[in-house]
């Protein structure tokens, strides 16, 4: 087979010939598989978990389980993998991202790796986009490993507790990353172990890797509790954000979407606000709710970054033009919207756990994953996932034919050209997929075509619900679908003979995206396992892309060009410019996924801390040890902190006997006459002692109660600590940015800066911990 003559790549080429020989392995033993009745083949499964016991690794026994769930797959569902799936589910095996074309049938050659690593009894995770495409794939491939002897679960929305702690516990689990993730943080807010639902994080497989892993990695996952600021606030800065006037008061850097303030608008604000510095560390609150409106009123776009739906504000993807059910924009952003809009004002939440998506996945002991297009952000996930990318070939050569960029000077003029393309298109009865970046455009393009009475389907946030069958129909001759971005990712588009034979599946991009990427996935959706299909994407001069990252040099060639509004522009100059805005605009969401998790791994370490400390709370049979210690630190904390002389100081000892009395409750132990006598060491000691003393009273007194009530007490304090240093931490990132003009390193601040808090925040925890001890009484104690 010449399969390496269809991979370009160098480093791809050398990696899939190492893998081919292993491939050829596997396809040898295909007749020796087929000869195994269907009880011998599931029997290879306790046979190899076996092997593994008596020390063998799952590299050893790769080919020969690969052969059994390729052999499964084929009695289950007629499905025999081809041999550049047999390399994906190696690449995957090997912890590493497979870039795969569209109908190469991805779905399937998750099962390899999915098997052989289930074969451990540690559990396998495989990831899809939403719970349509898990339930989907459990079922369906569910078959194989069930045929196998294995079990496999599916995690959805809404599923109870007990329910999803078995799904956890099959061999292998289908979910998606929010849900998944969502469960891991709340693990970390359970109060017994019997309330986890995960087990520890072992091998994962992600489906459609780069929506996962790039798109999504600027939203962290985030766990709210109510808060309780009043919500006058968010109006009264909505109301001040409306008398300003844009490029007086403020400006808008068009590249970050960043708003700020002239020295006109500054003296606005303090005016409005009654304040003598609006730059002060004190008016940190002004500045905070000030941003989030002028971000609302002049940065958030109604049906583009949000829509209104029953009176809510609801957030819409801008990868899939979905609304993203129960996600709100954090940091009262959302309730400057909803201020903005005029409908109800939620109460803004407090953050009680949050992790991005990059610190998630980092936390399994092996990380692979695949998609139709990760090559082009290979450096991000080398540098942030330390996985590579290997390029597999295509079972067949792609036939689709991807035209060139047709470019005009205006967005009227570029969708008029649309318009007539697909007209002439539809006479022929080929099918057409027309991709749109916003729901605002999906529309404006569906109203045009129903002016000129053409029919046609429009999927976008709205319609959602039917989105796997509008996407599956959208092969059908003279169907004429319309999708927000890459809606509908998972489904195959499949082509009758007919639609064959009139070129096949048309793609009509309607403006390049914020990524070559996202560009090529709609690509993907045509020419599938060999079939004729073709592209083009339309641009204009005034695509926000282009007025975002290259206006002013659009501006100067369009002036000496003297650009005609309704004619292709072809020329070499204009093709630059679009090329040099998608690098830009890549660029900078590259810099902005860097900057987010370059912030979170500094809180990272600090969760993965609290979390593992929370751990041992809520595993331990006994505290008794971890709290004794807690008393030890305190006792030498304070007191070295307060007798500081090294003659004995009179109100030194006073002030420390002062704060333990305190401390302890009122009592008769000691007092600062008796410390006076003691060296420090002795000191220490004999408040040790009435620490021990105090834990011992409290053991007696409350009996076998005791461990529940100290580990609920334990955790409570915890949480609430943690709580309340996430907001600091998130007021630091944000005063650190506010003063990032004064040329240092904002990021090296922020560590600096929140290393300190948080090692105030442990301190407090083990000062609120043993001090409760001292003055918890039973309640029948008088």
């Amino acid at each position: 087979m010449k399969i390496l003559d269809k991979v370009l790549k160098d480093y791809s080429k050398k990696e899939i010939k190492k893998l081919i020989a292993t491939a050829e392995k596997i396809e040898a033993l295909d007749t020796e598989m087929q000869l195994l009745s269907d009880e011998e083949l599931k029997n290879k499964t306790l046979e190899f978990k076996e092997n593994l016991k008596n020390g063998k690794t799952l590299d050893d026994i790769l080919v020969e389980a690969f052969a059994v769930a390729r052999e499964a797959s084929y009695r289950v569902l007629g499905l025999k993998h081809y041999q550049v799936q047999l390399i994906g589910g190696i690449v995957l095996h090997q912890g590493r991202i497979a870039e795969m074309k569209t109908g190469e049938g991805k779905t399937l050659v998750a099962t390899l790796p999915a098997y052989l690593n289930a074969l451990t009894g540690k559990g396998v995770h495989i990831i899809t986009v939403n719970d349509y495409l898990a339930q989907r794939d459990k079922n369906q491939m569910g078959a194989i490993y069930e045929f196998l002897g294995l079990t496999t679960g599916v995690v959805i929305h809404d599923q109870a507790p007990e329910l999803r702690s078995a799904q956890y516990y099959c061999d292998i689990t289908y979910g998606t990353n929010s849900e998944i993730g969502f469960d891991y943080l709340k693990d970390h807010l359970v109060g017994n172990r019997a309330q986890k639902v995960l087990r520890p994080l072992n091998f994962t497989i992600v489906d459609e890797v780069d929506s996962i892993f790039i798109d999504e990695a600027r939203t962290p996952l985030i766990i709210s509790g109510e808060g309780s600021k009043s919500k006058e606030i968010y109006k009264v800065a909505d109301l001040f954000a409306k008398s300003l006037v844009k490029d007086v008061d403020f400006s808008i850097e068009e590249k970050t979407k960043s708003v700020l303030f002239t020295e006109e608008g500054i003296e606005k604000a303090e005016k409005f606000y009654n304040v003598e510095n609006y730059a002060n560390l004190e008016n940190l609150t002004i500045q905070h709710h000030t941003f989030q409106a002028l971000a609302a009123n002049y940065v958030m776009k109604n049906t583009v970054d949000y829509m209104i739906v029953n009176d809510e504000v609801m957030i819409v993807d801008t990868y899939t033009g979905r609304a993203m059910e129960g996600r709100r924009f954090s940091h009262g952003l959302h309730q400057a919207i909803e201020a903005k809009e005029g409908v109800k004002i939620q109460d803004e939440n407090t953050t009680m756990a949050t992790i991005t998506y990059q610190n998630f996945f980092r936390l399994y002991k092996k990380l692979s994953g695949m998609t139709g297009t990760a090559v082009t952000e290979e450096k991000e996930l080398k540098e942030i996932y330390n996985t590579d990318v290997v390029v597999i070939p295509t079972n067949k050569p792609i036939a689709r034919v991807d035209r060139e960029d047709l470019i005009y000077k205006t967005e009227l003029g570029k969708f008029k050209a649309i318009v007539q393309d697909i007209i002439e298109t539809h006479k022929t009865g080929q099918p057409l997929l027309v991709g749109t970046v916003s729901i605002e455009k999906s529309e404006l393009l569906s109203t045009m075509l129903k002016r000129k009475r053409i029919t046609h389907q429009v999927l976008n946030a709205k319609y959602h619900k039917k989105e796997a069958e509008i996407v599956a129909q959208a092969g059908e001759v003279g169907m004429i679908t319309i999708a927000t971005n890459m809606a509908g990712r998972g489904t195959d588009i499949k082509l009758g003979e007919e639609a064959l034979k009139l070129g096949g599946l048309k793609i009509i991009g309607t403006e390049r995206h914020a990524s070559r990427r996202i560009d090529n996935q709609l690509r993907g959706r045509s020419g599938r396992q060999g079939d004729v299909g073709e592209s083009v994407f339309y641009v204009s001069l005034e695509d926000e892309i282009i007025t975002r990252f290259v206006g002013e040099r659009a501006e100067a060639l369009d002036k000496k060009l003297k650009l005609l509004e309704e004619e292709a522009l072809d020329h070499k100059k204009v093709r630059e410019l679009v090329e040099d805005a998608q690098r830009n605009v890549e660029g900078e969401h590259f810099f902005q996924r860097k900057n987010l998790i370059k912030y979170d791994d500094v809180i990272n370490e600090q969760r993965k801390v609290i979390y593992e400390q929370r751990n041992v709370v809520v595993d331990s049979d006994s505290l008794k040890d971890h709290t004794l210690s807690m008393f030890e630190e305190i006792i030498d904390t304070e007191v070295e902190q307060r007798i500081v002389s090294e003659d004995y100081i009179e109100t030194e000892v006073e002030d420390c006997v002062k704060f333990f009395k305190d401390f302890f409750g009122d009592i008769k132990e000691f007092t600062k006459d008796e410390f006076m006598k003691l060296r420090k060491s002795e000191i220490k000691e004999k408040l040790y002692d009435i620490a021990t003393k105090i834990y011992k009273e409290k053991e007696e007194a409350f009996g076998e109660q005791w461990i529940a009530i100290e580990k609920n007490f334990t955790l409570k304090f915890v949480d609430n600590r943690w709580i309340d240093h996430m907001e600091e931490m998130d007021d630091l990132k944000q005063y650190i940015g506010y003063q990032s003009m004064l040329q240092k390193d904002p990021v090296q601040m922020y560590k600096l800066q929140g290393s300190q808090l948080y090692m105030e925040m442990l301190y407090n925890i083990k000062k609120d911990i043993t001090r409760y001890i001292s003055y918890i009484k039973p309640f029948n104690a008088k």
